[in-house]
C-alpha cells in the first residue's frame, strides 16, 4: 500500500446534496494546549485527534514572539489554499481541462479592526493557472468560490458554537 500512487478525490464530490440538514462527510478535532508560557498562541502545541498533526505554535516575530514555529494565520492560510486548490482541480477535471501547474497562494493578515477596536483577519487569494485562457481561468475561479467551503466561510461566515465543558 505504501507504493500506491495518491489519487485525487472522485468527481462525485461535485454532486449536489439535496438533504434537509447539514450532512457531515468528515469531522476532526484539533486540541491546543498552552505549552511553556501557558498561552496557546505563544507556546502552544496543536494535536489532531488522529495523531497526524502535531506542531508547535509560536507567536510571530511581528507580534513580539520568537517566530520559531507555526502560527494560526499560517495554518488558516494553508487550509484555505489547499481546499481552494482541490476544489479548483475538481471543477477543471469535470470540464476536462488540464490545469497542471496551478498555484493558489493565500495571504492572511492579522490586524486591528476599526469596526469594533478588536482584531480581524483579511485573506488575499491569488490563483495562477498557466496555459489557460484568462476568461476560462476566471470562470473556473468563480465556480470554485461557490464550491470551496473556505471561500464560502470567509464570504458568508461559519456556524460556530462555543461552549464551556467540564
Amino acid at each position: 500500500m505504501e507504493n500506491e500512487r495518491l489519487q485525487p478525490p472522485p468527481l462525485t464530490l461535485l454532486d449536489r446534496y439535496r438533504g434537509r440538514g447539514f450532512n457531515p462527510l468528515y469531522t476532526t478535532t484539533v486540541t491546543v494546549s498552552g505549552g511553556e508560557s501557558g498561552h496557546g498562541r505563544a507556546s502552544g502545541v496543536a494535536r489532531s485527534d488522529d495523531g497526524n498533526l502535531m506542531l508547535d505554535l509560536r507567536l510571530p516575530a511581528a507580534l513580539g514572539g520568537p517566530g520559531s514555529g507555526t502560527n494560526p494565520e499560517q495554518l488558516f492560510a494553508a487550509a484555505y489554499a489547499a481546499c481552494f486548490h482541490g476544489a479548483l482541480h475538481l471543477i477543471a477535471q469535470r470540464a476536462q481541462l488540464d490545469i497542471e501547474g496551478t498555484v493558489v497562494a493565500v495571504e492572511v493578515s492579522f490586524g486591528r479592526d476599526p469596526v469594533d477596536g478588536g482584531y480581524a483577519l483579511i485573506a488575499d487569494v491569488r490563483i495562477r493557472i498557466p496555459g489557460v485562457d484568462r476568461h476560462v481561468a476566471e470562470e473556473l475561479v468563480r465556480s470554485t468560490e461557490r464550491l470551496c467551503p473556505y471561500a464560502k466561510m470567509t464570504r458568508d461566515g461559519i456556524h460556530s458554537v462555543v461552549t464551556v465543558s467540564d
